[in-house]
């Protein structure tokens, strides 16, 4: 029966290494890495526990996953004398459990020594690892663990695509990374591995950067929907053809452990995951041990959201709890589920059976695309990337234009989440943002229905994409740095307000409501209908959209928006005229799509198979002249 090295055992020198090596390696001695030689030391007497999030082996999964019969670890050490013990994991484990019975002594040596075990795998196991004691210091060499199965290897060729718009800092980081760690590497993925950088900003150094293995495809600033579809085709018209297509962000970092893991899990598949899709997690940037997503699905009210709970992955329970949660039946249900494309491989197959992503520029892209095909997801500890999390990089122009035209557009296009209520979610970002006085944000929530409203023949227009983001840019709230802030807002006459004041407590704090408060809120939107009064005082409140400190905001004349983290902010004051204006509008758009839904959704459903069509997106990324 075939076998094959499924995951090297990985100590890696990176910020997200040295600030959590929990993810690597539970020990009561330091592990450091010897410059000279590359080589890994375990720096004292200790005892070094690799039953973690990027070195315990994931049984339980492989074993779902793949047609895996035995599993092995080859461990490679030299340097004080050291008992190996071998460890294991169910469901119900708090704590790595040591298999005494596989104890292994190893004296102590100059010289390299290797220890060569079939693991011992229980019935209920989760994970198995193992655990280093040793009476000194430890080098450790090649070491990693293979899998056996009772089928042929598949034959892979895997393209990973990255998108990028005038972020040479990662991207350029990412290139080097995985050329010397994949392309330059002795393993099987060298011989069989294309990295694509799609480059919408046409900023990157080709002559620099690129190799045989390395292509930058110039492009025109199509956003990340048509990045990844400029790779999707690349990637299905290259010698030798693309099996499989690995899309990734490109302002995320990687260890280019998981992508070798990646391409190997394709090799091992069995036919029950042929074709289903990769979900690498995103984990936080800034806090490198804390899982936000692996996959999401979109509510019953119209939100994106995880479909697991955040995780800290340097717990113990927290590696396990990652293999063995089950996504429960109520989301399920729903059939929208998707892989975020920050780190999600899809097979070539699929891509041929359900079409080209819907041309959007960003946002929803992978979401539809995800729900579409309706694949099978496999995750698995160790695959990921580190992304910044949402509320670090909030963006109004994504979040209240491009979100809510293009959840409807999928919705009326290819059916995406019938079961979830889009024009609920926009009615109640227009009334959050009018609560709040975030007039310009509630008009780019407008834009983006009117937009939707002018049919399928605007959205397939080359260039209306990126035209329409743009503008969604320029018409956004402005935010300014906090001097100029506390200069607008002594200008207004709130002269007692000073940022020196101000931290993330008060910013984030509300205060509460009576009932008849809350009703009185409920009927006037903030004294804005019906009740009108002009206000008085200030409130500090988050920038972020979805937050709403109803206790703080109510009855006050101005709101002072803070973005703590880029250290931006806005001054927004109330103006019953302009909500009036606003929800005039409103009232017009409204009439207007009970009146065109039906045909809505009948010209653009019509237009599905051209608008994710081969023929449409080499025309529309100019890749037919």
């Amino acid at each position: 029966m075939p076998a094959i090295k499924f995951a090297n055992i990985l100590l890696e020198c990176n910020p997200r290494s040295t600030s959590y090596p929990a993810l690597y390696c539970r020990s009561t001695q330091p592990f450091v890495r010897d410059h000279v030689t590359g080589e890994w030391m375990l720096y004292d007497a200790g005892v070094f526990d690799f039953t973690t999030f990027f070195n315990a082996l994931s049984v339980g999964k492989l074993r779902r996953y793949t047609s895996a019969q035995r599993f092995f670890l080859h461990l490679q050490v030299k340097g004080a004398a050291c008992t190996y013990v071998q460890t294991t994991a169910d469901a119900f484990s708090a704590h790595p459990i040591k298999l005494d019975d596989t104890k292994r002594e190893l004296p102590a040596s100059d010289e390299w020594q290797a220890i060569d075990v079939e693991l011992t795998v229980p019935s209920d196991a989760v994970i198995v690892g193992f655990e280093l004691a040793t009476d000194g210091p430890v080098l450790i060499g090649e070491s990693y663990y293979s899998v056996e199965i009772d089928r042929p290897l598949r034959d892979v060729e895997l393209v990973l695509a990255t998108t990028t718009f005038k972020k040479e800092e990662f991207i350029e980081a990412n290139i080097a990374l995985i050329k010397e760690s994949i392309i330059d590497s002795s393993e099987d993925i060298a011989q069989h591995f294309t990295m694509r950088v799609i480059d919408n900003g046409r900023t990157l150094d080709a002559g620099k950067l690129a190799s045989d293995r390395v292509i930058i495809s110039p492009n025109d600033n199509v956003g990340g929907a048509g990045g990844f579809t400029r790779g999707m085709i690349e990637a299905m018209e290259q010698t030798p053809r693309a099996t499989h297509i690995l899309l990734m962000d490109d302002d995320v970092a990687v260890s280019p452990e998981s992508i070798k893991r990646t391409y190997n899990l394709l090799r091992l598949v069995n036919d029950e995951y042929a074709e289903a899709f990769i979900s690498g997690a995103m984990l936080n940037y800034e806090i490198g041990e804390e899982l936000w997503e692996d996959t999401g699905f979109m509510t019953k009210e119209g939100t994106f959201a995880p479909a697991k709970p955040q995780l800290r992955l340097n717990k113990f329970e927290d590696v396990v709890f990652n293999e063995t949660f089950r996504v429960p039946s109520a989301i399920t249900k729903l059939n929208s589920r998707y892989a975020a494309w920050w780190y999600c491989c899809i097979p070539i197959s699929v891509i041929e059976k359900n079409g080209l992503p819907l041309p959007y520029f960003v946002r929803c892209d992978d979401a539809e695309y995800g729900v579409r095909c309706q694949p099978k997801f496999m995750t698995m500890n160790g695959l990921c990337i580190w992304h910044m999390s949402f509320h670090v990089r909030y963006n109004a122009a994504v979040e209240r234009y491009q979100t809510t035209r293009n959840t409807m557009i999928a919705q009326c296009t290819t059916g995406f989440a019938p079961k979830s209520d889009f024009m609920r979610e926009m009615h109640n970002n227009i009334r959050l943002e009018l609560k709040k006085f975030g007039y310009d944000n509630a008009e780019l929530v407008l834009d983006a229905f009117e937009d939707f409203m002018k049919g399928p023949d605007f959205i397939a227009t080359p260039g209306m994409a990126e035209k329409t983001f743009m503008a969604a840019n320029r018409n956004k709230e402005k935010l300014v740095p906090f001097d100029e802030l506390e200069r607008q807002v002594h200008a207004a006459g709130l002269t007692d307000f000073h940022i020196a004041d101000i931290d993330r407590q008060l910013v984030d704090s509300d205060a509460p409501r009576t009932r008849l408060q809350r009703l009185n809120d409920l009927a006037t939107d903030n004294n804005q209908r019906f009740i009108v009064k002009e206000g008085k005082g200030y409130a500090v409140i988050p920038v972020i959209g979805w937050a709403y400190p109803a206790g703080a905001i109510r009855g006050k004349e101005y709101l002072i928006i803070i973005d703590w983290y880029n250290r931006m902010g806005a001054l927004r004051k109330k103006d019953p005229e302009r909500y009036a204006q606003i929800s005039k509008r409103y009232k017009e758009d409204l009439k207007a799509y009970k009146r065109n839904i039906k045909q809505l959704r009948h010209d653009y459903s019509a237009r599905r198979d051209e608008l994710t069509s081969l023929a449409f997106w080499k025309r529309y990324l100019g890749m037919d002249k």
